[in-house]
């Protein structure tokens, strides 16, 4: 099922963000890094990082949310050279009329606006999110999206981003797949578990690194791992 965007009037927006203001609540990285990367014998050291809720935008939605001309201002460099958390935020709402606030844009701009959250963001905002590779949008759900320029409704892109590992020729090589593959990742650890069914994603000038959403990162503890490795 896909839940259908919100029609929320001017004044219902500004009281959900006075509300947040009030609040003083602060915004996820989009990234979180939970331990250095592991040696897994091939040519790159294993990294596994959270992938907490944020989202991508393209040039006419900054300028809507921000204003005209604007443009996105690093706050700190991600793990992928060129990409970075930065200073912008939005506030998020859904079909309940609740608000998730100060969600990270992350850098560079794309051509295309796409909200990533969890199963748990989901069922708080009252979506249906259904789980995509980046990028793929086609029936996916929408929401508002309330910068401090201006609101959007936004009419699809709010995705559960699939969990990923995104790999080189060399890595592709070392483990023996390709591009579209699936694999399996083991946690070790107090809460060991094994994350089936990551999808390879390949680029010729990446880092070995695998995203896992904030609901996955909680389930195994992956702040208290002692290993992880990935299988075939």
């Amino acid at each position: 099922m896909v839940t259908t965007t919100p029609n929320l009037d001017r004044g219902r927006i500004e009281q959900l963000v006075r509300e947040v203001l009030r609040d003083r609540l602060t915004g996820h990285i989009g990234r979180e890094p939970a331990a250095p990367p592991q040696p897994n014998g091939g040519p790159n050291a294993l990294m596994v990082n959270v992938s907490a809720r944020h989202l991508h935008v393209n040039q006419s939605d900054l300028e809507a949310l921000f204003g005209p001309g604007s443009a996105l201002t690093k706050l700190r460099d991600l793990y992928q050279d060129g990409e970075f958390a930065s200073e912008q935020t939005v506030n998020i709402v859904g079909p309940r009329h609740r608000m998730i606030p100060n969600v990270r844009i992350l850098g560079p701009r794309r051509e295309y606006t796409q909200v990533e959250l969890s199963y748990t963001d989901g069922i708080f905002l009252g979506i249906d999110l259904p789980l995509r590779i980046s990028g793929n949008h086609e029936g996916t759900p929408g929401c508002v999206l309330v910068g401090p320029h201006g609101a959007i409704n936004l009419r699809q892109g709010v995705i559960r981003a699939e969990r990923h590992v995104h790999m080189c020729q060399d890595d592709m090589a070392y483990y023996g797949v390709q591009d579209g593959d699936r694999m399996n990742l083991r946690i070790d650890g107090p809460c060991g578990v094994t994350f089936e069914r990551l999808t390879v994603r390949f680029h010729p000038r990446v880092r070995l690194e695998v995203h896992i959403d904030t609901d996955e990162g909680n389930a195994c503890n992956l702040t208290s791992a002692t290993g992880m490795r990935l299988m075939k």
